[in-house]
C-alpha cells in the first residue's frame, strides 16, 4: 500500500502563505534547496488543490527557484472549477471524491507513494478520513501576523503526533517529520 504524506511548508506562527511575500518567504537556501531535488519522495505523486495548483504553477512558470523541481513530478490536482487542458506539465485534473480516489490510489500497488503540498483543506479531509500515514512541516524563520494568510490548523481536529525525524537547513529552516494519530479529545479525559 502506498504511503500518503501530508508536507506542509509554513512560517513560525503557523501560515501557509503571505500576503506580497514570495515561495518559500524568500528564505530558501542552497540546502534546503538540494533536500528538496534529492528527497526520497521525489518519485511519489503530488495530490493537490485548485488553490494550490494555481499558485505553485504560477510560481514554476515565473521560473521562481526550486519550483521547477515539481514539474517533472507527476501531479494530481482535485478541482472542480479548473479546466482541461492544465499548463503545468505532468498534471492530471480529477473531478471525484478526493477522499474515494485517494483510497485507491493508496491501495494500487504500482505507485511509490503519494504527497501533497499545501492544499490545507485537502488535507484536512485526507486526514480526518484515515489516511494520512506522516506529517511532515518545513518551517520558515519568519513570523507573518500581519500579513499572513491561510492558517494551516484551522479547523483541524486534535491530533496526537509522533515525531519520527527532524533536521534543520541552512542554519534556519526547521524540518520536523511525525505520525499523526487523530484524537478524541485532550489525553486524560
Amino acid at each position: 500500500m502506498a504511503e500518503l504524506l501530508v508536507d506542509f511548508i509554513t512560517s513560525l506562527d503557523g501560515y501557509a502563505s503571505a500576503e506580497g511575500w514570495p515561495g518559500w518567504w524568500g528564505l530558501e537556501g542552497p540546502e534546503y534547496l538540494d533536500w528538496l531535488t534529492q528527497s526520497p519522495e521525489g518519485e511519489w505523486t503530488i495530490l493537490m488543490g485548485a488553490t494550490t495548483y494555481r499558485l505553485m504553477s504560477q510560481f514554476a512558470a515565473a521560473g521562481e527557484e526550486g519550483a521547477d523541481v515539481l514539474g517533472g513530478m507527476p501531479k494530481v490536482v482535485f478541482s472542480s472549477t479548473l479546466t482541461q487542458p492544465l499548463t503545468w506539465a505532468n498534471t492530471t485534473l480529477v473531478r471525484g471524491d478526493a477522499v474515494d480516489v485517494v483510497r485507491s490510489m493508496k491501495a494500487d500497488g504500482d505507485l511509490p507513494g503519494l504527497r501533497t503540498i499545501g492544499s490545507l483543506m485537502l488535507c484536512r479531509t485526507l486526514l480526518e478520513a484515515g489516511l494520512v500515514d506522516r506529517f511532515r512541516v518545513v518551517m520558515f524563520p519568519v513570523i507573518t501576523g500581519r500579513t499572513g494568510a491561510e492558517r494551516i490548523y484551522d479547523g483541524y481536529p486534535d491530533v496526537g503526533l509522533e515525531m519520527v525525524d527532524s533536521r534543520t537547513f541552512d542554519g534556519k529552516i526547521q524540518l520536523v517529520e511525525y505520525v499523526p494519530t487523530i484524537l478524541d479529545g485532550p489525553p486524560g479525559q
